[in-house]
């Protein structure tokens, strides 16, 4: 169990580190574009409302 953590640990570390420095060399939005690219399980529905 102690390990699972760790290694959210690490990961959640590396993310933020890693958006940190992008968002300093302004290259925030290719941070963003790889969330999106890695994060294709979600579905989103739109409305015309």
């Amino acid at each position: 169990m102690q390990t699972q953590w760790q290694k959210t640990l690490i990961q959640i570390s590396f993310w933020l580190i890693i958006e940190i420095l992008l968002n300093l060399l302004g290259l925030d939005n290719l941070a963003d574009y790889s969330e999106f690219v890695f994060d294709q399980k979600t579905i989103t529905v739109s409305t015309g409302d």
